[in-house]
């Protein structure tokens, strides 16, 4: 089977992150975005190796927020916000989504996050939410691992705050 060769851009579409989740960017049994609803990335603004506060990499992306999201019904009746796990989710998509633009092989899974405060809510009437994630630490061998820290902003405004997030990518067998 030939291997899927993609361009290394730097910024990325909405239809190309689904074509990442269709397993059509990076080759199959590697790093693969969520589905819709799932997805919280509407786009990738910018993406580079060498930038960011530690000058090994960074990511910006943006999902748009609006009042018919799947979980505003659901997260709370009367009260809806957007659960903090979803916006924290959208930080380690981003992650492993940067993990295959690296070149690595394997299928991302999320491995915690050292630190997470959360300073204020997603609510419907927020337009969007961007996430800015720096990359403290790579490994790109056997063991492929990204450690980074990333803010979630609001509107501009930071309302998330982490620390020490990993993300891997496993060959599934």
């Amino acid at each position: 089977m030939s291997e899927i060769q993609f361009e290394q851009k730097s910024s990325y579409s909405y239809d190309d992150l689904i074509q990442c989740a269709e397993g059509k960017m990076f080759g199959p049994g590697n790093a693969q975005l969520p589905l819709p609803p799932m997805l919280m990335l509407d786009r990738i603004t910018q993406i580079s190796a060498d930038g960011g506060a530690h000058g090994k990499g960074e990511i910006i992306a943006e999902f748009d927020i609006n009042p018919d999201l799947w979980f505003f019904e659901c997260h709370f009746k009367g009260n809806p916000i957007m659960p903090g796990c979803l916006g924290l989710d959208g930080i380690w998509q981003a992650l492993g989504f940067f993990l295959g633009w690296m070149g690595g092989k394997g299928l991302g899974g999320a491995l915690g996050v050292g630190e997470c405060k959360f300073t204020g809510m997603v609510l419907p009437s927020v337009k969007q939410i961007s996430y800015h994630i720096d990359i403290k630490r790579l490994i790109m061998r056997r063991l492929v691992l990204g450690i980074a820290d990333g803010v979630v902003k609001a509107d501009g405004e930071t309302i998330y705050q982490m620390n020490d997030i990993k993300v891997g990518l496993f060959d599934k067998k």
